[in-house]
Parts: C-alpha cells; sequence; structure tokens
C-alpha cells in the first residue's frame, strides 16, 4: 500500500517540481552572497537588485546542462544522493553534540565549543569537516564533475580510502592534540 506522502511525491516527480528545486536553491545561495558580500551597496536598499542578479545567475547555472545537451536527470540523482548523505552526515553530528550536551551544565555548552573552536583546533576542526564533505560530494556520485573516473575502482575500494583518510585524520589530530598538551607540561 502506498502511502499518502509516497503519493504527493510521486506526482510532483511526475510534474518536474525536483527539477526545479535545484535551481530554488542556487537562486537562494547567489542571494545570500551578494547580501553578504553587499556588492550593490547596502543589501536593504538593493533587494531587487539582489534577486535580479542571482536568479540570473541561477538560470544560467541551470541553462548549461540542457544549451549543451546534457541531461539533467544527471544533476538531479546528483543532488537527491548529496542532499541525503550530507543530511545524514549532519545530523550524525548533531546527534554528537546532543550527546556531548548531556555532560555539560546547562548553557555552557556553546561558550565552551565557542573557546575551543578558536585557534588550531578550529582549523583542525575545519580541515575535518572539509574532508567530510569531500567524502559525501564523492560518494554522492560528483567525481566525473572533477573528471575523477571512478567507474573502473569498486565502491568498496573508494569507501576503504576515503575510511582510511578520515582514520589517518583521526590519528594526526590526537598526535597534534598530545603533543600540545605535553609543552604545556
Amino acid at each position: 500500500m502506498v502511502s499518502p506522502l509516497e503519493t504527493v511525491i510521486i506526482n510532483l516527480n511526475r510534474m518536474g517540481f525536483f527539477a526545479f528545486l535545484p535551481f530554488l536553491l542556487t537562486s537562494a545561495i547567489f542571494y545570500g552572497l551578494l547580501r553578504r558580500s553587499k556588492l550593490f551597496g547596502e543589501p536593504e536598499k538593493n533587494v531587487v537588485v539582489n534577486a535580479i542578479v542571482a536568479l540570473t545567475a541561477a538560470f544560467m547555472v541551470w541553462a548549461y546542462p540542457i544549451i549543451t545537451g546534457t541531461s539533467i536527470e544527471e544533476y538531479q540523482q546528483f543532488f537527491a544522493n548529496f542532499f541525503f548523505k550530507g543530511t545524514v552526515a549532519t545530523l550524525v553530528i548533531i546527534v554528537g553534540l546532543i550527546i556531548a550536551g548531556m555532560f555539560f551544565p546547562e548553557g555552557a555548552m556553546p561558550a565552551t565549543l565557542q573557546d575551543k573552536l578558536k585557534g588550531k583546533l578550529g582549523i583542525g576542526l575545519l580541515i575535518f569537516g572539509i574532508l567530510i564533505g569531500f567524502a559525501v560530494l564523492i560518494s554522492g556520485g560528483l567525481s566525473p564533475f572533477f573528471g575523477i573516473s571512478t567507474e573502473t575502482m569498486n565502491s568498496d575500494v573508494i569507501y576503504s580510502i576515503i575510511f582510511l583518510l578520515i582514520f589517518f585524520g583521526i590519528i594526526a589530530f590526537v598526535v597534534w592534540i598530545t603533543g600540545k598538551e605535553e609543552k604545556k607540561k
């Protein structure tokens, strides 16, 4: 038996709704970047200019596959995989923060995290986050867009390489932290 939500999603897919969502996301990202950069002046005074430039840039980005004859279904499949795996990675981090929050006094965790993320530890965590993001991109199917052919590689080999990179990154992080603590003594 098909659930009502599943029926709605299937019908939206038939109407091409999910092909439109990446365009909305792209235009929202461009709009946010234009507001933050203040390229056209104060964002409050140039809302229309920022919106028109963001929509035009998003149309240009999403017209490219159609103009070049590339199938949009490839992009849809990539984005579906990417956002699913990205959401799973984000949920793992959130669950970790929730578990860590159980051991901190009320209200102390944000201040503690802010103090810890300053300096080299923050840079290390940023690099670790970038590696996780890169792993999500590769496992989500972005490698052909960068010219990296993973067709000849078995998926087990790719996952093993990603695991080893994360494993060695964790070891390097632990060695760096313990070396830092020994210098303090």
